[in-house]
């Protein structure tokens, strides 16, 4: 899935307008075996698999990977925490998929710019729609647009290199940051911020971002979630990483975790580990007398319904919660807890890139039934969705989180895009797509696309820059300067 980001293009480089980049022409008929073609929108975890499972398991087929940025890999490039290597080497897998003869990068290309729905779907025999979620859930109260209340996914947008955050530039010169949320994206956030630089330079974050996370005078770190530590949504992996966080100290409220010791032995086998850590941790935090320069400090039963600041936010008043069958019930009681910069991390949206998408503007993903896209407008029974026969747009389909919400972790996504590959496969084979003529793909001359060369030419210039610091990578964030080097290495 990418982010949002701003988009530079070479004026100079294209010719024609949008609605002449691709041919309305019929599709041509076949004079031998008609090849199931079909595109994927968007290069991130969610396309890569589905594209991946489609050539083991569907002959002869063809897949064109469209991508709105000149790079693929969406999440993984963009997402996936810089201390974290281990996890990016499934684009070791993504691009063997990409280098199979059957398939073709487009980079550089965008639905709802560059072609619309209606264009696709005339030029291939399926569409798959895996572009993901890229804009923010908000909380809708007073003063949340202070200019240093961010997103946590802006905040990982800006120290991973993604083009049109590079300019973020977040305030760290105050000594506190508050994480809304308790998810892996949020903690992800919290460990950056407070690990040791000199551990982060044999990373691939961004040199900018590295800079500025030199200068920074940020010390304690509060980590907010509205229900107990029974709920809490970050996993054991990331908990051992901030315990085990050099010149860093995690401080619990002990007035978080009553009860909660004695709830252990029923619990589930993960939420019973990752219980039985923070009560472990909770009973030793006082044990060392060491002076610690940075604190992570995790709180529970907490609501923000107020950002307290003028010019710039002082502090966050929260609602004291209450667990009522699991759900975080608000009391009269209210905290308010100084800090100097905020990133919320409550969740994304996806958003709809053309008229013709079937879009849960509600649930901010694809209306669909196991990532088969239904009819906008429905005949039959309105009693169920089960009741009407003629339900799905016949070869449109959405997987990842444009389809499920923003849920889960790379193997969730995984799972999530074979099963819809799956349904891909069994509708070309039960001739629910019929292959009555071939269909030309996109034909990309004449517009600035990136090549699957063009990107290996981009991947080598941004390791030779990050050799040259001792890094992995340097990653790239100008588009033009992308587009440059991308399209010098296509035309040589």
């Amino acid at each position: 899935m990418a982010l949002g980001m701003i988009r530079n293009i070479f004026p100079l480089m294209r010719s024609g307008k949008v609605g002449h980049k691709i041919s309305r022409s019929a599709s041509s008929s076949s004079t031998g075996t008609v090849k199931p073609r079909i595109c994927i929108v968007g290069a991130g975890p969610a396309g890569f698999y589905t594209a991946q499972y489609i050539l083991k398991h569907l002959e002869n087929s063809q897949i064109d990977i469209v991508e709105k940025l000149p790079v693929p890999f969406g999440l993984v490039r963009f997402g996936v925490a810089p201390d974290h290597p281990e996890v990016k080497n499934v684009i070791n897998t993504f691009t063997k998929t990409a280098e199979n003869p059957r398939v073709r990068f487009l980079g550089n290309l965008s639905l709802g710019k560059d072609f619309s729905l209606a264009e696709l779907r005339e030029r291939y025999h399926a569409v798959l729609l895996t572009y993901g979620a890229e804009q923010d859930n908000t909380l809708g109260i007073p003063n949340e647009t202070l200019p240093n209340v961010l997103s946590a996914r802006e905040f990982v947008a800006w120290y991973n290199g993604l083009p049109g955050f590079e300019n973020l530039n977040p305030d760290l010169s105050g000594t506190s940051l508050t994480l809304l949320g308790q998810g892996n994206v949020a903690v992800d956030v919290a460990r950056i911020v407070l690990s040791s630089v000199d551990d982060l330079k044999k990373t691939d974050i961004t040199e900018y971002a590295l800079e500025a996370l030199s200068r920074s005078n940020i010390k304690t770190v509060h980590l907010v979630g509205r229900r107990g530590p029974l709920q809490a949504a970050f996993t054991i992996k990331e908990l051992r990483e901030m315990l085990k966080l050099t010149n860093c100290k995690t401080k619990w409220r002990v007035d978080d975790f009553h009860h909660v010791e004695e709830s252990i032995p029923d619990l589930p086998r993960p939420r019973k580990r990752i219980t039985e850590l923070m009560v472990k941790s909770v009973t030793e935090q006082n044990a060392t007398t060491a002076q610690i320069e940075r604190s992570f400090r995790p709180i529970f039963f907490r609501s923000p319904i107020n950002f307290i600041g003028q010019t710039k936010v002082e502090a966050v008043e929260y609602v004291v919660n209450k667990l009522v069958e699991g759900r975080a019930v608000a009391t009269d009681q209210r905290e308010t807890i100084p800090t100097e910069l905020v990133c919320r991390s409550i969740g994304y949206r996806a958003i709809s890139l053309d008229n013709h998408i079937n879009f849960n503007e509600k649930k901010g993903c694809v209306n669909n039934a196991g990532g088969r896209v239904l009819k906008q407008t429905l005949t039959g029974s309105d009693q169920t969705i089960d009741d009407i026969e003629d339900k799905y747009e016949t070869g449109l389909y959405a997987s990842g989180w444009l389809a499920t919400g923003p849920t889960g972790v790379i193997l969730t996504t995984m799972n999530n895009s074979f099963g819809v590959a799956d349904l891909v496969c069994r509708d070309f084979q039960n001739n629910v797509i019929k292959l009555n003529g071939s269909r030309a793909g996109i034909d990309p001359s004449g517009m600035p696309f990136v090549s699957w060369n063009g990107w290996k030419a981009i991947d080598a210039e941004e390791e030779r820059r990050g050799s040259l610091q001792g890094k992995p990578r340097e990653k790239l964030t100008c588009i033009k300067t992308m587009l440059e080097i991308a399209l010098n290495a296509q035309t040589n």
